[in-house]
């Protein structure tokens, strides 16, 4: 792998986990409203829709970082390197999800 191919890793990560903030962030404000719906004594209804917002989030974000383990695991195996998590690991981490 050349230098540039390494940057260009970085940047990658560097980008995968702002997505995944981007993500956790969201479903931060989302949560925030469930709860002042609660609070509010909002219909049922759309409490439950926002909180399945709030779900589906958390979910995008869990997967997120799930697919990046993967290409970090897959760019170690290519250098030639031990990657930083085993299959059963990853296999574990993505059932954690389902």
């Amino acid at each position: 792998m050349h230098t540039t191919d390494v940057v260009h890793a970085a940047d990658e990560e560097a980008e995968s986990w702002a997505e995944v903030l981007n993500r956790l962030r969201r479903a931060q404000g989302q949560l925030a409203a469930v709860i002042a719906m609660i609070e509010a004594e909002r219909d049922r209804k759309d409490i439950v829709t926002q909180l399945a917002a709030v779900t589906h989030a958390l979910d995008r974000a869990g997967f997120k970082i799930v697919a990046g383990g993967i290409r970090q695991c897959l760019t170690e195996r290519q250098r030639g390197h031990v990657p930083p998590l085993s299959e059963a690991e990853l296999e574990k981490l993505f059932l954690a999800l389902a």
